[in-house]
């Protein structure tokens, strides 16, 4: 496994219930910016692999991402079960449920 793959596995298991990131912000965290699209083909190929919260994880537009009908309301279900808000067209408000776990970090 890559070090880029590793840190994005541990970021993405370390996304609390209740909480979002995007792809383009796990990819940054991890140290490549431009690798939103390799963060999606790692969840893709990892997820039941290493139990990643998959569900947590959607676009830069706040929306889901996914265009598969049963796993589109699969992320859908799981987000609404763990309190977060899912609006019309699966756009999630980012200000309210994004995780920066950055200004985590800094203020412990």
């Amino acid at each position: 496994m890559t070090p880029f793959t590793a840190a994005v596995v541990e970021i993405i298991q370390n996304i609390p219930e209740g909480k979002i990131m995007t792809y383009g912000q796990i990819a940054a965290l991890a140290g490549s910016p431009r690798a939103a699209r390799q963060v999606v083909r790692i969840l893709h190929s990892m997820s039941r692999k290493h139990n990643l919260p998959w569900h947590r994880v959607i676009n830069a537009k706040g929306q889901i991402a996914i265009q598969e009908d049963d796993s589109y309301n699969e992320q859908w279900m799981s987000l609404e079960a763990e309190g977060v808000q899912v609006g019309l067209n699966g756009v999630i408000d980012l200000r309210r449920y994004q995780w920066n776990p950055e200004q985590v970090f800094i203020k412990e």
